[in-house]
């Protein structure tokens, strides 16, 4: 991940383990497309107590979401720094606020 924004400047490293809260926005999203192609499939296959086609969703959706999980990642970090970095609409003239509580040696250390 870049130090910061090529464009506006804005630093993305704001302090140590910043985005482990991004975890719980990659699992609201995963739920919430689980959710949706649970609904999709019953809708045109549907469920059946006597064929396995709840597990036939499983897979499908385990393979969904492992193939769209870089996505995800990068959704959720993005989400996740739009929570706490508010958009700037003088982002050409101001420079943003650099990282307070950054500690180089910590830094990749994970």
């Amino acid at each position: 991940m870049n130090d910061q924004c090529e464009v506006c400047h804005q630093h993305f490293d704001i302090e140590v383990g910043f985005y482990y809260g991004s975890g719980y926005v990659s699992y609201g999203v995963t739920v919430f497309l689980s959710v949706v192609t649970l609904i999709i499939w019953y809708f045109l296959i549907g469920f059946s107590s006597s064929d396995n086609r709840i597990f036939y969703w499983l897979i499908f959706n385990a393979v969904l979401l492992l193939a769209l999980q870089p996505y995800i990642m990068r959704f959720a970090r993005t989400l996740w720094l739009a929570f706490f970095v508010k958009y700037n609409p003088r982002w050409r003239t101001e420079k943003p606020i650099p990282p307070e509580r950054l500690n180089e040696s910590q830094k990749n250390a994970w």
